[in-house]
Order: C-alpha cells, then sequence, then structure tokens
C-alpha cells in the first residue's frame, strides 16, 4: 500500500531537481544583474564626460569674461567675500 522507499526516491528526486532550478535561476538572475550594472555604468561614464566637456567650456568662458573685464572681476569676488563673511559670522 505504502512504500516508503519509492516515496522517498522521489523526494530525493525532487529535491536534487529543485537544486537545479534554483541553481539555475540564480545564474540567469546574476548574468541579468551584472548586463544592467553594465550598462548603467556605461550611462554614468557618459554622463559623467558630457559634464567635464560643459565645465570645461563654461571655465573657458569665464576665464575670457575675467581677462576681458579683471578690474569689475576683482570688485566682484570682493564683494562675494565679504558678504560670504558676514553670512558665515552671524551662524
Amino acid at each position: 500500500m505504502f512504500d516508503s522507499d519509492r516515496m522517498s526516491e522521489e523526494l530525493q528526486a525532487l529535491k536534487v531537481d529543485v537544486t537545479r532550478l534554483l541553481s539555475t535561476a540564480g545564474e540567469e538572475m546574476f548574468e541579468s544583474s551584472k548586463a544592467r550594472t553594465e550598462a548603467l555604468a556605461g550611462q554614468v561614464r557618459a554622463a559623467l564626460a558630457e559634464l567635464g566637456e560643459t565645465v570645461e567650456q563654461e571655465g573657458e568662458q569665464l576665464q575670457d569674461l575675467v581677462a576681458e573685464r579683471p578690474i569689475s572681476s576683482l570688485a566682484s569676488a570682493f564683494a562675494l567675500g565679504v558678504v560670504v563673511g558676514f553670512m558665515l559670522r552671524r551662524h
């Protein structure tokens, strides 16, 4: 009627199947995560490169502006320093 040996063999086979499925699913999840991470890293690199170019262009424009108006730039920097000094003194 009740064959415990056969039941044990079926449970063992089921255990092997589940273990194989879980390891396969884990590997697939790892590969998928790795691919997504690499894609995201590529997007971050591209954004940083673009940001670097923009900062470089803005720096060149600022340098040109200061070269064109050195006295105004110096006065502006001094005024900004005074304002920041007052703000820091209050806190």
